[in-house]
């Protein structure tokens, strides 16, 4: 049974996992920082989840704030959730600073709480998401394989606010440092297409012999190639992004990103799910789960669309 509630300020889904939810089900809480609707990745995500509520038997709700800088709309669901008396929460945390507290009121009231997509800073919470350190590396590794050394290049970041924005920063400006790239701009896109877009107008027209740009999510990547192609550069200019959510794996396959990096998205919300609810149960898990990542090119991009 699923069906959706519009509220003004947030996107809700309850959803009852058929095989043993009844009066003993244990309510599991995902909370993501953005609506599934719209957007590939936490629409992944949010299908993972049901996936596991459906095969565990959990009662499932799924909030979200309107748009990931509302941080303290995702405070106020996961305080509602605990008052409420939800048995766990998977969350990928807006700013993991400014959750903090709330989560520790959730695990002092005795509801076990997991990350997904992002650590956070909580002490003795589990993280199930991407390794974003070595993806963003790996995004590097494969600029460096296709540019000249010593190539001007550049890197979108994310809100480095989130360790996930802070950790693909880290990873691709090591990489391309070390080998031998000169790095012109490291600026924050905040995973925005239309800011990705903007930011890399004024990237390349201080530096029109830009060779790269590594952008640290598809949408922001998104946003570049088309700064690219309305200055006429896309030829000229390798484009890496990160999720190869369906319409970046299109881009690849046209030719116009060059590669993104895969991270599996619906396993975080699965796992999510699946690991809160072992908590909820008594039960221990790993302090990290890693659901892994792939270099995403033409030959396999058709896999993710």
């Amino acid at each position: 049974m699923k069906f959706f509630i519009s509220i003004i300020t947030t996107s809700v889904l309850f959803f009852s996992g058929s095989l043993l939810a009844g009066s003993h089900a244990k309510t599991i809480m995902l909370s993501t920082k953005g609506p599934g609707a719209g957007n590939p990745f936490w629409a992944s995500v949010e299908a993972g989840a049901k996936d596991a509520a459906e095969e565990f038997g959990v009662n499932l709700i799924i909030l979200s704030p309107p748009q990931e800088s509302d941080v303290m709309a995702q405070v106020a669901q996961i305080e509602d959730q605990i008052a409420k008396g939800v048995d766990g929460i998977a969350i990928a945390p807006t700013d993991p600073n400014a959750v903090a507290p709330i989560l520790d009121d959730a695990m002092a009231s005795g509801v076990p709480v997991v990350y997904i997509d992002t650590n956070g800073i909580n002490e003795g919470v589990t993280f199930i998401g991407t390794n974003n350190i070595n993806g963003a590396a790996l995004a590097a590794q494969y600029i460096c394989d296709n540019v000249p050394s010593g190539s001007d290049v550049a890197i979108l970041q994310g809100m480095i606010t989130q360790t996930t924005g802070q950790h693909r920063a880290e990873g691709s400006s090591k990489g391309l440092k070390a080998c031998g790239m000169n790095v012109v701009a490291e600026l924050p896109a905040n995973w925005d297409t239309a800011q990705g877009m903007s930011v890399t107008e004024d990237i390349i027209t201080g530096n029109p012999n830009l060779k790269a740009i590594f952008a640290s999510n598809d949408n922001m990547g998104l946003g570049a190639i088309q700064a690219l192609k309305n200055a006429d550069m896309l030829d000229d200019v390798v484009v890496v992004g990160f999720d190869a959510n369906p319409d970046a794996a299109a881009s690849v396959m046209a030719g116009e990103m060059s590669a993104t990096i895969a991270q599996f998205s619906y396993n975080m919300g699965y796992m999510g799910v699946e690991n809160a609810l072992k908590l909820a149960n008594g039960e221990s898990i790993p302090d990290n789960i890693d659901t892994g990542t792939v270099l995403v090119t033409k030959e396999n991009a058709a896999d993710f669309m």
